[in-house]
Formats: structure tokens, sequence, C-alpha cells
């Protein structure tokens, strides 16, 4: 019996150890995982999510729309990133210049050779895999910074191109791209991008979540723990890292398209580096390699500092604000609001 009560205890001890050592948000996230293991809860709260993502513009400012646009923006471009970044391991700091191509591409086809909108987007694709391989195939035996200072002169290069070439409008880029039709719905309102973005997201989330529990997301979390163990496994990293690559790299890409034709107008300006930092803290701050953290990281990056913006005072400090606010997160949580469940 004595035996038997120490081999109950000791695990007891070990999980209330461990409860204090992850804090109350640890604790939330580990019950949410248990909670999400029943079906039912699981689906019914994503049917909810979903009635009310898709009944907001009812009731909603243009201005409220507007910030959830700017939201599922970078939701698209934190989901895309997350493939390389969180799947694979990978430090990208040029992501701008993977939803640039995209971009230029689209408003090119458009401007120059009045192509519809919706066949540009396999173009765009096209172009977006050739990027990729083009500065993948010889980079990608690089590792964490060395790749990370390639991929930055990547973004960097794409920018500098772009604004010295007739053809992409040079500095001041490309102004007045027809917005598209749907079955015969011109895309012009706030509320008819809500709903494309909101699709947008789905599909990605979709693609991604597949992906992740693939044999080929397998290989890439392999590769992401220790790539030196994988490749003696026999998992070809070259191959799997260059994949990866270019999958982020056609995500980003398919979000540019969409980001020219819905802002009518694209510049070198748009895709500096400070946009490729901002999605990474994106990732980052909501935990890499988990979908619903990149989701959530990338909301509160967009929509927190618009929640102070009319305060008289706080409005123009809430930057600031915002910052202070990120290192505290990073601090007390490093692996991000919502990282990978514990095994």
């Amino acid at each position: 019996m004595f035996r038997r009560l120490r081999v109950v205890e000791a695990p007891v001890l070990a999980l209330e150890g461990d409860g204090k050592r992850l804090g109350f948000w640890g604790q939330m996230v580990d019950k949410g995982y248990a909670l999400m293991d029943n079906k039912q809860i699981k689906w019914s709260t994503l049917g909810a999510i979903m009635l009310i993502s898709a009944i907001i513009p009812l009731f909603a400012s243009n201005y409220m729309i507007s910030v959830l646009l700017s939201a599922m923006f970078y939701m698209l471009l934190a989901i895309g990133l997350n493939v390389i970044v969180g799947y694979c391991g990978l430090c990208d700091l040029g992501y701008a210049a993977k939803f640039a191509i995209g971009a230029y591409t689209t408003g090119i086809l458009i401007k120059s050779f009045t192509w519809n909108f919706w066949l540009t987007l396999p173009v765009s694709i096209v172009v977006s895999v050739i990027a990729a391989c083009i500065i993948g195939l010889p980079t990608l035996r690089l590792r964490s910074d060395y790749f990370a200072i390639v991929t930055l002169g990547f973004g960097e290069i794409t920018r500098i191109t772009a604004r010295n070439l007739s053809i992409t409008g040079s500095a001041t880029g490309l102004n007045a791209i027809p917005r598209p039709s749907f079955f015969g719905i011109h895309l012009v309102e706030m509320s008819h991008w809500y709903y494309v973005f909101l699709v947008l997201v789905i599909l990605f989330i979709v693609i991604t979540n597949r992906l992740k529990n693939s044999r080929f997301g397998r290989a890439l979390e392999y590769i992401r723990e220790d790539e030196d163990a994988a490749q003696a496994m026999g998992v070809d990293t070259t191959k799997y890292k260059l994949y990866a690559y270019i999958m982020g790299a056609v995500l980003g890409g398919i979000t540019g398209s969409f980001y020219a034709v819905r802002m009518s107008a694209i510049s070198p300006d748009s895709f500096i580096f400070t946009q490729s930092a901002y999605v990474l803290l994106a990732v980052v701050l909501g935990g890499m390699g988990k979908i619903p953290g990149v989701i959530l990281g990338a909301a509160f990056f967009a929509i927190f500092p618009e929640l102070f913006r009319d305060i008289p005072v706080i409005g123009n400090l809430r930057m600031l604000f915002f910052g202070i606010l990120l290192v505290f997160v990073m601090i007390k949580r490093p692996q991000g609001l919502w990282p990978e469940r514990r095994r």
C-alpha cells in the first residue's frame, strides 16, 4: 500500500509544480486544448466563430471593417510565413518580397496587358515559385543567421528593383488598378472585400493545417527540431526546406495579388523591411507553428493599436504602449500567446 501511494503522489506533485511554472495563461491554454478534444465542443466553437465573423459587416462601421481587413491581411501573411518559420524553422526576414512579387505581377498584367484579375492568379503563383527557387536553391544550405541575412538582402533587392523599373511604375508605383468582379458583383465595397479576405483566411488555414498533419509537415517538424538528426534519419533536408519556402512564397504571392486590387495602388514603399518585421513579429508573438496562435498574434498586432487611436493623451503614444506591451508579453510568454500543445 505504501508503494502504491508513492507512485500516485509523484505525478500529482509534478503537475502542481508545472502549473505554477506555466502561470495562469499557460494553464488556460492547456485547458483549452483539453476542451477542444471534445469534437462537439470543437465544432460548435468553430461554428460560432464563423457565424459571428459572417454577420459582422451587417452592423459594423466602415472603420471597424477597415481595421478587420487589415487584421485579416496580416493573418494571411502570417499564415504563409508560418510555413517557413513555424513549420520549418527558417528565419525569413524578407517576406515582404514574397507578396511584392504577387502584387506587382497582378498589377502589371492588369495595367499593361489588360488581363482579367482572376487569370493573373495562376501567373502570380508561377512567378512566386520561380522566385522562391531562384533564391532558395543556392541559399537553403545555409543556416540560422546566414539564411536570415540572405532573405533580408533578397527583400531589399526586390524593393529596389521595383523602384527602378519603368514597368513597375518606378518610385510612384502602379495606380488606378481596376478592381475585379465576381459573378457580376463589382468588388468595391468594404463589406465585399471583408468576405473575400475572410474566405482567403479560411482557405489558407485549411491548406496549412492539412500540410502540417501530412508526412511533409512531419518532415518539416523534424528539420525544425534538429536538422542534423533529420538528415541522419534519411530526410532530404534541402529538398523539404525548398518545398516549404516555395509554399510560403506562393501563399505570400496570392496575398499580394489580392492586396494590389484591394488597394488599387501599390508602390515600393509598401514592401519595406518593416512589413517583413511586422509579419515575423505576429508569428513569434502568437506562437510559431500553431495556426490559432499565428492568427491571434496577427489580430493582436493589427487591432490593439487602433483601440487607443481616439484617446486624447494616449492616442499619440499608442505605439509606445504597444511596444511596452509586446516586451511584457514576450517576457511572460516567450513561447507565444498560443503555443504548440505540450506533450
